[in-house]
């Protein structure tokens, strides 16, 4: 699932949707049937489609800023990046959204929709084959693995991991070419140095003398990146994976299969937690047991990790393209604004600027081609 934050991103984690979509939601339709709450039907009744899709957008922005701050207070309580634990922490996160999906379907109703005052839908379980749960493994491989990068990133620095987070169409790029076979336009080639620039320049630091030197935090930059690369990945392998109409169909829905990908992603990082921070493991026991600061931020940082992609599903899934990159744009800085905030750590000058010019690269790099497409006439 590439459930971003924007176009191309954790944030932003974030299916790989055609969010340049412009297909119109026929009158009376809910503005998610189609999205992550087809698995079944539900009551009309609730708030309009207008006011649900501003709520999902609000909620969205919430979600992705709040699990900012947990995750951050999550890793703060056992050591920070020294501590040891991060990848525990980002284990014990999808652990959290694997225990909502199951609960789901325990239920039979995901209630997602009531951020957007909207009744729940049904949401069965997937009637998946075990070949489709071994099809979706290299999904959630991807999936999990650009979880746990960001997790190191946002842990290592979270100002500047969201710096160079904003550099994912670069990873995509290159992945989408080299791997894929799917190059970008020219148009949106021309952008990447953009990208590149803004965010070697937000590392950039002036010193006393004037000169600038490059400084930024290492965990940072290189999970940032790693994150970046996995997330290229996972928009590719969900959309080869969904391709199959089979198995995209007895999935039921984009919930569905997001809930199989948080399980089996959780089940991929279990053994890789433990061989690389087992030897911590009875150190984070023994804090979650005592301290219940940490067991609230660790739930909360995994269900809103979980809902505010899908609340991102909704959205992007029924705004157009110009639409869906300003949103994500909107997004990115308004995180970095929100954990400066909460952390009390200033951005400098020069990643101010930085970030502005990668950020503002992000949007021009997913408008890029709409703007450039011939306008049709009348006649044709």
């Amino acid at each position: 699932f590439d459930f971003h934050h924007q176009p191309g991103d954790s944030s932003p984690l974030v299916a790989s949707f055609d969010t340049g979509s412009r297909r119109p939601v026929p009158r009376g339709r809910n503005i998610v049937s189609g999205g992550a709450m087809s698995e079944g039907k539900s009551s009309s009744k609730g708030a309009p489609d207008s006011v649900a899709l501003l709520l999902f957008f609000l909620f969205w922005y919430a979600g992705n800023m709040q699990y900012n701050k947990y995750n951050s207070a999550s890793l703060n309580a056992v050591g920070g990046k020294n501590g040891g634990l991060t990848m525990t922490v980002a284990t014990m996160q999808l652990g959290v959204c694997a225990v909502y999906g199951l609960l789901m379907w325990i239920v039979g109703l995901n209630p997602a929709k009531l951020f957007g005052l909207q009744m729940p839908a049904r949401q069965k379980v997937p009637q998946v084959t075990g070949g489709d749960l071994f099809k979706s493994i290299p999904l959630a491989f991807c999936a999990a693995g650009a979880h746990a990068a960001t997790v190191f990133a946002l842990g290592g620095d979270p100002l500047f991991g969201q710096i160079v987070k904003s550099a994912e169409p670069v990873l995509a790029a290159i992945v989408g070419t080299i791997v894929y076979s799917k190059a970008p336009s020219f148009a949106k080639v021309c952008c990447l140095p953009i990208i590149v620039g803004g965010v070697a320049f937000a590392s950039l630091k002036k010193g006393d003398d004037g000169a600038y030197s490059l400084k930024f935090d290492a965990t940072a930059l290189i999970f940032g990146m790693l994150a970046n690369s996995f997330a290229a990945f996972k928009g590719a392998e969900n959309k080869k994976l969904m391709s199959d109409k089979g198995i995209a169909e007895r999935y039921g829905g984009v919930g569905n299969q997001f809930a199989v990908t948080q399980i089996v992603g959780f089940c991929i990082l279990l053994p890789i937690m433990f061989l690389t921070e087992g030897d911590k493991f009875s150190t984070f026991v023994e804090t979650l047991k005592t301290n219940s600061d940490f067991q609230f931020n660790l739930v909360m940082s995994g269900l809103c990790f979980y809902l505010y992609n899908e609340l991102a599903t909704y959205t992007l899934k029924v705004t157009g393209a110009v639409t869906a990159s300003v949103a994500n744009t909107a997004k990115r800085v308004i995180v970095m604004v929100y954990m400066a905030a909460v952390t009390g750590k200033v951005l400098t000058d020069e990643q101010k600027l930085g970030s502005a010019i990668a950020i503002s690269g992000v949007l021009l790099y997913s408008v890029i081609d709409d703007m450039l497409k011939p306008k049709k006439t009348k006649a044709e």
